[in-house]
């Protein structure tokens, strides 16, 4: 813990903390706000029918509605030829069990999308302890078409991540990874249409990571400022040394 904190009286505090709440109150109000746009974008007809591989055999995008009327899609760094998962995504995606059931009786499916092999994706997840869906969207065109899996050669041709091309994003080409994560959001129509509705990358991924979210009310914070980069700190959750 830094020597440097500011010590006061419980009624010093009581005062700074009614000031942040005011700033707090104005947050979740903008958010609200954000919400609303964000609700209010064009809808893009998905065009393409994409095949998925599931543990219960070959599954279309119009599949991972499960009768729903809405689709959220994490994308989860899994590469074909990878024998683990991302770790920051394991980071992410350790949140993830319990929430089908929340967001199935608000009309919305959950699913988690890979290009890795379904059987390692299977076997990775049986490590982790996991029980959200997961499934393989193997060699279709679904992660490339949602710009979260990239062929090297075409990183330096101005291919985008989080709407910005990758060339550009202030790392050498040759230190990219040709996968990265990012969630997708859909809708379905009774007529069977498909829309894309939204997709965040990046940063914007922080709003459903719950241990972020509990560091950031920590007087610590995350505490990353002083590392080599901001998650270096970070292990799958059965790679702690203790």
């Amino acid at each position: 813990m830094s020597t440097e904190i500011n010590v006061g009286t419980r009624e010093e505090w009581r005062s700074a903390r009614l000031a942040l709440l005011e700033a707090e109150k104005d947050l979740t109000r903008r958010g609200d706000e954000l919400s609303r746009q964000r609700r209010a974008l064009p809808w893009v007809p998905v065009e393409t029918t994409y095949e998925f591989e599931t543990p219960s055999g070959p599954a279309s995008l119009a599949d991972l509605f499960a009768g729903h009327s809405q689709l959220l899609v994490y994308h989860f760094m899994f590469g074909p030829d990878w024998d683990a998962g991302c770790p920051s995504c394991s980071f992410w995606a350790d949140g993830f069990d319990g929430v089908q059931s929340h967001l199935a009786h608000r009309d919305t499916s959950f699913v988690v999308v890979s290009r890795g092999p379904l059987d390692k994706l299977m076997d990775y997840q049986g490590r982790m302890g996991w029980s959200f869906p997961w499934v393989s969207s193997g060699p279709s065109g679904f992660n490339r078409d949602f710009h979260v899996s990239f062929e090297p050669s075409t990183i330096a041709d101005g291919e985008e991540y989080n709407f910005v091309a990758i060339a550009e994003d202030g790392y050498e080409v040759a230190e990219q990874s040709d996968e990265r994560p990012g969630l997708s959001a859909f809708a379905m129509e009774e007529d069977g249409r498909i829309f894309h509705t939204y997709s965040c990358y990046a940063r914007g991924l922080e709003m459903f990571n719950g241990a972020y979210s509990l560091l950031d009310l920590t007087p610590k914070g995350r505490d990353e400022e002083e590392l080599p980069w901001s998650m270096a700190w970070l292990r799958r959750h059965d790679e702690y040394d203790d």
